[in-house]
């Protein structure tokens, strides 16, 4: 069976692009991948399109990936419509890989953009209502915030403006951590701290501005003990990746000096595991299912790009890939380990919480940074000697953990 490259691939600055439309930004996004790939439209043999605001948003319920790929020049070739909540950009990549290894085409596109700065931003938070079983809201609802019970919330630690329910849930993944763990605020605002600094070096970052500890937990409150700089803002943007096999490769005349090559693509779904089976995480599974198909262990990566849509996750999601022991995350983050130039890099792009997270296009936007990484072209936030990277990123809820989880293991 053919290995499998990125051949190309690119993203546009995400942030607040409220001048642009969904397809201006998809265009940007698919012209730079295919420059980077030495690749024409005429070369694709397929396309697969992530995005979550086209329908609630925009009005375009059906065919999204349709009509924004007939606006960018994309047509005749079968064009697949993903949604996997967060995780619909890398679940988009995933399934690219497995039309490639089914020898369907040998050239295939991921592309994910979204719009979610609108008017009416009640309207765009509304989105993250959908991400679980919705006629099981409330009773979710209580299961997740429970967990953390036995901390309780300094006063003044809650914002008076509204904010997102799940917002609510991250807090009391972070309260359920420091019980357990006795992880601590000031941990978790280091993970925030440092992704806001690397995140000044990244020029498609959404947030350039540094931050210190003490300015994170500063900062306006959302919940205990989530401040506003810990959370990842509503951004608008677009990535897009060009996959080939080896003989796609030579068709259309890659650089392959630049090609990165997909060691393993895992997509797991929750499972009914209970709080006191950490070992059955969805992230902890999926991590091995991936480290088994690529030959390679926690030792061997080199920088990590993971799903921080709060900083807890960072802690979380470093520990279920077994990057440090379960618990040790926090004070890891507090000693620089993360850091660039630590002793494992994570988020060097500024993660989602300053590189900001348009939700379809987030984890193309993350394997953008890894290939940079591997490439040796990321500058100033470039981990030197990168040959081996691994990206996590999960989107919705069932049960306790994430409804869907990518994990995806790139080697130079």
């Amino acid at each position: 069976m053919s290995n499998i490259y990125i051949a190309g691939i690119a993203m546009t600055v995400f942030g607040r692009h409220l001048e642009r439309s969904l397809d201006d930004l998809a265009g940007e996004a698919l012209q730079g991948a295919l420059k980077d790939a030495n690749c024409q439209i005429s070369d694709l043999g397929a396309a697969f399109y992530a995005g979550m605001t086209n329908g609630p948003l925009q009005g375009q319920i059906s065919i999204p990936g349709q009509v924004v790929m007939s606006k960018i020049g994309i047509s005749g070739i079968p064009v697949y419509n993903v949604e996997n909540a967060c995780a619909s950009g890398s679940t988009a990549f995933n399934l690219a890989v497995q039309c490639l290894k089914a020898g369907t085409t040998d050239v295939a596109l991921a592309i994910g953009a979204e719009k979610m700065n609108i008017a009416d931003k009640a309207k765009a938070f509304s989105i993250f209502e959908g991400g679980w079983d919705v006629s099981r809201a409330e009773e979710n609802y209580q299961t997740l915030v429970k967990m953390g019970e036995g901390i309780t919330p300094p006063p003044g630690t809650q914002s008076d403006k509204p904010f997102s329910k799940f917002m609510e849930i991250y807090a009391a993944l972070c309260r359920f951590h420091m019980k357990t763990y006795g992880t601590t605020q000031r941990q978790i605002a280091a993970v925030c701290a440092k992704n806001h600094t690397h995140s000044v070096h990244n020029p498609f970052s959404q947030f350039r501005k540094p931050f210190s500890i003490d300015e994170v937990l500063a900062a306006p409150p959302i919940t205990y003990p989530i401040t506003l700089p810990m959370c990842a803002p509503l951004s608008d943007g677009s990535a897009a990746a060009i996959l080939c096999t080896e003989e796609g490769l030579k068709r259309i005349g890659a650089d392959q000096r630049r090609c990165i090559k997909v060691a393993a693509s895992v997509i797991r779904s929750f499972s009914h595991r209970g709080l006191d089976q950490p070992e059955l995480n969805i992230g902890r599974l999926a991590a091995n299912q991936a480290y088994e198909i690529a030959g390679l262990g926690p030792d061997d990566m080199h920088v990590a790009e993971v799903h921080d849509a709060s900083a807890m996750g960072e802690i979380i999601q470093a520990e279920n890939l077994g990057l440090v022991e379960l618990g040790m995350g926090g004070p890891a983050a507090e000693r620089g380990e993360f850091t660039l130039g630590g002793r494992m890099p994570i988020n060097t792009s500024g993660g989602l919480e300053s590189k900001g997270h348009p939700l379809g296009a987030t984890g193309i936007g993350q394997l953008f940074e890894l290939v940079t990484q591997l490439r040796g072209e990321a500058g100033p936030r470039q981990v030197e000697g990168a040959r081996h990277a691994i990206q996590e990123n999960g989107g919705g809820l069932q049960g306790i953990e994430e409804a869907a989880l990518a994990i995806h293991i790139l080697s130079k």
